[in-house]
């Protein structure tokens, strides 16, 4: 087999893995009830059972999968404790609007409007905590003419 048979049949370039996207990621959480209350009215995500009994929040193409403190699902992180994550969510709704919208939710901003650089190029960026003191970035991409 050529090397662009190989290249081609692995899907990538280099001739090993490459990924295309986020499919999902985990939090574990206190209180799955209450990060599912203010994941949906905060930040408009929607929650999703499955697998019988198993809770996420599903936004984009992605979702977030929750696990309850203690009674983590396996396999699972090695050290799954909540108030450990730090995530970048990107919209298109202005920051002006989602800075409202936090607002309106009784929701502190940690830091921002600020200038910060994503996976495809400048952005900018508002902080703020989710109920577990998790760092939730949201950030909007400058508007491509």
């Amino acid at each position: 087999m050529t090397d662009n048979a190989n290249e081609e049949q692995l899907g990538s370039p280099s001739g090993g893995i490459r990924i295309d996207g986020l499919d999902h990621f985990v939090l574990t959480v206190a209180d799955i009830d209450r990060t599912v209350r203010f994941y949906q009215q905060v930040l408009g995500m929607e929650p999703v059972v499955f697998g019988g009994s198993r809770r996420a929040l599903a936004f984009g193409t992605s979702k977030i999968n929750l696990h309850q403190a203690g009674h983590e699902f396996a396999p699972h992180a090695a050290r799954p404790v909540p108030g450990s994550a730090d995530v970048c969510l990107v919209t298109t709704v202005p920051l002006a609007q989602v800075l409202a919208h936090l607002a309106a939710h009784g929701v502190a901003v940690e830091e921002g409007p600020v200038a910060r650089t994503g996976a495809l190029g400048p952005i900018t960026s508002v902080y703020l905590r989710d109920p577990d003191g998790n760092l939730i970035e949201i950030s909007n991409y400058p508007m491509r003419r």
